[in-house]
Order: C-alpha cells, then sequence, then structure tokens
C-alpha cells in the first residue's frame, strides 16, 4: 500500500545551463508542492501504514527549510552565491542545481534518512520512502524513486554538502535536526502525536 504526504513552500532559484533563457539566467520563484510517498505491506497498531501525524515534525521541518528561501547550488558562481547569501537570511545550498529533478532527488535523501534514523512506537513494519514528486508548476513535475535520488549519473548528492542559513535552522523545533541527521543520531516517534 502507498500512503502520500503533501507538503508547500515558495522557493526562489536559477538553473543555469537550462534551455530556457528565463530559468538560467534570471532569478525567478515557484509555488512548491511536494508529495513524499511512502509504501509498506503491513499496518500499525492504528491499521495504518505510517501516522501522517509523525509527518509534521522533523520530516515537515526539512522539507519546509526551503519556503521563503533561495535555493543555491554550489557549482554556480562563487560571486553570485556569496551575494545571494548576503542579501538573503534564508538560503540553502546544494551540491547540485535546483531544478524540480534535483529537488525531488535531494528531499528523497533528506527524508530516507531521516526515516531509516526514526525508530518507531507503534507497530509500524517496513515502511519505505517509496518516492518523491515534486511540483514546481500546476503542468510540471519531477518524480524520484530510490534508484534516482541515489544515481550518481545525476549528480552527487552528499549530506555533508547540503547547507541551511542559520535562518532556516532556527525555525525547527530542533536547530540541530540537520547536524544529527548527518551524524546518523536515532530519532524516536512519539507514541501520541
Amino acid at each position: 500500500m502507498i500512503i502520500r504526504k503533501l507538503f508547500k513552500f515558495e522557493n526562489a532559484h536559477i538553473v543555469r545551463g537550462c534551455s530556457s533563457v528565463k530559468c538560467r539566467s534570471s532569478l525567478h520563484g515557484h509555488s512548491y508542492q511536494v508529495e513524499l510517498l511512502f509504501e509498506s505491506n503491513f499496518l500499525d497498531n492504528g491499521q495504518m501504514v505510517y501516522d501522517f501525524g509523525l509527518m509534521k515534525q522533523n520530516m515537515k521541518a526539512l522539507v519546509e527549510s526551503f519556503d521563503h528561501a533561495i535555493t543555491l547550488w554550489s557549482g554556480d558562481g562563487k560571486e553570485y552565491v556569496s551575494d545571494m547569501k548576503k542579501h538573503s537570511d534564508r538560503w540553502v545550498e546544494l551540491p547540485v542545481s535546483p531544478s524540480a529533478e534535483q529537488f525531488s532527488r535531494v528531499i528523497f535523501v533528506m527524508t530516507d534518512k531521516l526515516l531509516q534514523l526514526t525508530s518507531t512506537v507503534n507497530g509500524e513494519k517496513e515502511v519505505k520512502l517509496n518516492s518523491v514528486i515534486v511540483h514546481e508548476t500546476q503542468t510540471g513535475y519531477a518524480q524520484a524513486f530510490r534508484d534516482d535520488a541515489y544515481s550518481k549519473n545525476m549528480g552527487e548528492l552528499s549530506l555533508n554538502e547540503i547547507v541551511f542559513s542559520d535562518e532556516v535552522k532556527n525555525d525547527w523545533t530542533d536547530t540541530q535536526l540537520w547536524e544529527k541527521i548527518k551524524r546518523g543520531e536515532s530519532f524516536i516517534n512519539p507514541d501520541k502525536v
């Protein structure tokens, strides 16, 4: 069975090297919708694959890190990256260009790692992230599956190369969330949300 949780955020970016002149040369933004799809062949004690309420914690914090922020590619011009960080409190720097395709891969890797580190307490069993869909517009989206997310052919994704500004981290309940994920610290789902 597959379940889906929808998140939304507003974000600005430039996608260097793309075909569209506007997209590759001008800062612009989108109203993104992100779908996290989880799967399992089992149901928990509440007869659910995974309680949607559990996703309102750290998963939501990670996805909403991109909200009202600019997403930067570390491979872009150093002066541009520096200026954007200087003039925006909320930014995320990625080791890949912030296209919808790469957003879906990045969010897959971040959510998958968090899910792997989370101990469950309500009988959840073999819950896996199936895919991540990132809607950049009402008519266009990218969907990443596990093979896509970890494909070196699509660009190396290292958790250590994903950087959140202090202002983004300050919005999290736990300002050390990303550092804990990178270190592989365990998280425990509460028995009540």
